[in-house]
């Protein structure tokens, strides 16, 4: 299709990685609209606002690399050969006989290696009355995995600097077989949703603790768990765990306040108070839906009068260890928090002068706050105390992952990470996704994405710090929409979803990031691939060990259901997902009934429900004639027969939710709403709709019964 588009902002727009062209949902080419184009140019700090403007950035792009002595992060795989540009002034007695610029490396270890000598000149461009040359670098290929410097001097009147991150070229964990016959089960869990009778209203830790040895007992080898992420320090508190404050700290509503030990050593009138706010919150065990505001509410008044209890010499160098540890990251989260707590959830209206966080202003006001900036560097400690003791725990009942943590994909626009990230976050542009099938006019998921020139000009310290964060005491990592590694759909603010365009990453860069980290922790990672997805990435992605996600019932061949030997091996292999109804409610059209209900429907729904019943039949079918399912099955036993299937798949890991364990129906999250359905507040519950607490879970027979299923090989 040809396109109206000024070929000077089309050049623009290629140079930054924003695209002006894409295929949508239906396989038709569609052209970004122009104004889009130019605002997310200037999302940027690109100017390409008018076709004088663009000229100009297009000109200054033309001598962009060259004005820089190195790039500002080289990302390489180990084992690879690797060339670097490099471009140094020519000096005028330049005759191609003097050595060129001298090139050495900065291992991470301390260690350093002088580096062969820079080849060239090769081509020259005249800068600012100066000659610029360019050179190449050559990295060897036997660098070590890590976090290196480059550095050459004889570029400039200063040695020039770049980051260097060499990355494996596979992810290879030792100890994680592959294949049917190496398959391991897990459970999956909404923590927040899954209360036993001693929780505070809300799941937390020592629930996950519980849940993960009660499941490791019955053969499961991992607890994959929503984000954990951070939310509000104050009400309101955002419920959903994919719309964070921050992706780098911990929510402490997931705390458990009796298992923090300075708990022993309060006065009994202390203790006293303490019991009063665990019995506030357990009233909300009973109600249908959670009331986390109220919960953190009685929580936190708890967790103030632990922290005001002396530690011991030992427990307080390990808290300032962690602090040190954490570094002005911590501090600079703990200061939002307390911010928070004077100012208001949102952070642009304060007073301006506290919108730096490097400012003085803020300096001052994290003294004027200093007990409360160390409370919530206090909770941050009490969490990853926790945290860790978890997977001890669960490594020590013999699983072989234990915990597997979820990554979201972005932050709440007026959160902490928008705060404290500066410009590593473009701004008047947040992350959504294109029209397709399921939403036809597409979706503004309210995230201010990540800039991808400033991760490189930073090195990707932001990027490392969230990964390191979330991968410590993890056996695995979910990375939510795996496809925001490679680009990102952006819409201007003030825009409708589906006048955005993609911004592309340099994915070896982002992936390779992922992969050492993920090396160092000892982690699996797994890419929730659903979606809009270009088919190469699923390949790239496989390459380098990283599972895919295939939910049964959108995994189709032209012939219909896949049949469970050409599933994927590399991926987590599941019936359901947070964003369906439980099995049990997918089988009994919950999620058609719930649509319609809420006018979200855009035919009848006689016909929405005809459709949907016959997919379903589609696949029941297909169990039946393979012997995994009787005529007239019970939608129990069709529950237990869907999960004994993917037994039979070489799909790596195999995931049960534990809402079907639990024979729930009721939806987590209903795709498309906000306050018309109680997103992310639907507690665990039994068949008939009523709350269920785990103590009644870990005595079902059923629950049981379906892990059995999962266990045995077919």
């Amino acid at each position: 299709m040809p396109s109206s588009l000024p070929e000077s902002l089309v050049e623009l727009a290629r140079a930054y990685g924003v695209a002006t062209d894409f295929t949508d949902w239906q396989g038709r080419p569609s052209t970004v609209p122009e104004q889009t184009i130019r605002r997310v140019l200037a999302a940027l700090d690109v100017p390409a606002g008018d076709d004088v403007q663009t000229a100009t950035s297009l000109r200054a792009n033309r001598d962009r690399e060259w004005r820089h002595a190195l790039p500002p992060t080289v990302v390489t795989v180990a084992g690879r050969s690797q060339q670097v540009p490099l471009h140094a002034p020519v000096p005028a007695a330049h005759h191609g006989a003097e050595a060129g610029p001298q090139p050495r490396l900065l291992l991470e270890s301390g260690e350093e290696r002088v580096l062969p000598a820079a080849e060239g000149p090769g081509e020259q461009r005249e800068l600012d009355g100066q000659t610029v040359a360019r050179w190449t670098l050559r990295l060897p290929e036997d660098l070590p995995l890590g976090w290196h410097r480059l550095e050459v001097t004889g570029a400039g009147e200063r040695p020039a600097r770049a980051t260097l991150v060499v990355t494996p070229a596979r992810l290879e964990v030792s100890g994680h077989g592959s294949g049917a016959a190496d398959q391991r089960w897990g459970v999956m869990t909404q923590l927040y949703a899954m209360r036993s009778a001693r929780s505070w209203g809300t799941g937390d830790l020592a629930d996950l603790g519980d849940l993960g040895a009660w499941a490791a007992g019955l053969g499961a080898d991992f607890v994959l768990v929503n984000p954990l992420h951070a939310a509000e320090p104050v009400p309101p508190m955002e419920p959903s765990p994919y719309l964070p404050t921050t992706r780098r700290f911990v929510n402490p509503i997931y705390v458990r306040v009796e298992d923090v030990p300075e708990v022993g050593y309060l006065s009994a009138a202390e203790r006293q108070l303490v019991e009063w706010h665990a019995d506030d919150a357990r009233r909300y065990l009973e109600l249908d839906f959670l009331e986390r505001d109220a919960v953190w509410q009685a929580k936190e008044g708890a967790l103030r009068l632990v922290f005001k209890q002396p530690r011991s010499l030992r427990r307080e160098r390990a808290f300032q260890a962690f602090c040190e540890g954490e570094g002005q990251e911590l501090l600079d989260f703990a200061t939002w928090c307390a911010l928070v707590g004077r100012h208001g959830p949102r952070w642009r209206d304060w007073p301006e002068e506290l919108h730096d966080p490097r400012g003085e202003a803020t300096a001052r006001a994290r003294e004027e706050l200093a007990s409360e900036v160390e409370f919530y560097c206090w909770l941050q400690w009490v969490l990853a105390d926790q945290l860790a003791g978890v997977q001890r725990d669960l490594r020590d009942t013999g699983m072989r992952l234990g915990v597997v943590h979820d990554l979201a994909v972005g932050v709440h626009p007026d959160g902490a990470d928008s705060w404290m990230l500066g410009d590593a976050l473009a701004r008047g542009v947040t992350v959504g996704a294109p029209p397709d099938q399921y939403n036809q006019r597409g979706q503004d998921w309210s995230q201010p994405p990540w800039r991808p020139d400033r991760l490189a000009e930073l090195g990707y310290a932001p990027y490392r710090a969230m990964l390191r964060a979330v991968l410590r005491d993890a056996g695995g990592l979910r990375v939510d929409h795996v496809m925001g590694l490679f680009r990102l759909w952006w819409v201007p603010q003030g825009s409708s979803p589906d006048q955005g365009t993609y911004v592309r990453y340099d994915h070896e860069a982002m992936v390779g990031i992922l992969l050492l980290e993920a090396h160092r922790a000892g982690a699996l990672v797994v890419g929730e691939d659903l979606g809009t997805v270009e088919p190469w990435v699923r390949d790239y992605l496989r390459d380098r060990a990283i599972l895919g996600t295939s939910i049964l019932w959108f995994e189709r061949t032209e012939r219909g259901p896949m049949p469970a030997e050409e599933y994927r091996e590399l991926c987590l292999a599941t019936v359901t997902t947070h964003d369906l109804p439980p099995t049990a409610g997918y089988l009994t059209g919950e999620h058609i009934r719930l649509r319609a209900g809420l006018g979200l429907l855009t035919r009848p729904e006689e016909l929405e429900r005809a459709e949907d019943e016959a997919a379903r039949e589609e696949v029941l079918a297909v169990l039946r004639e393979r012997g995994l399912l009787r005529e007239g099955a019970t939608v129990a036993e069709q529950v237990e027969a869907l999960h004994r299937y993917l037994t039979w798949t070489p799909a790596l890991l195999l995931g049960v939710s534990v809402s079907d364990l639990a024979e729930d129906r009721r939806i987590i999250n209903q795709p498309g709403t906000a306050d018309e359905y109680p997103n992310w507040r639907v507690p665990l519950a039994g068949p008939e709709g009523r709350p269920l607490l785990l103590e009644e879970l870990f005595a079902r027979r059923s629950a049981r019964r379906l892990a059995r299923t999962v266990t045995r090989q077919g």
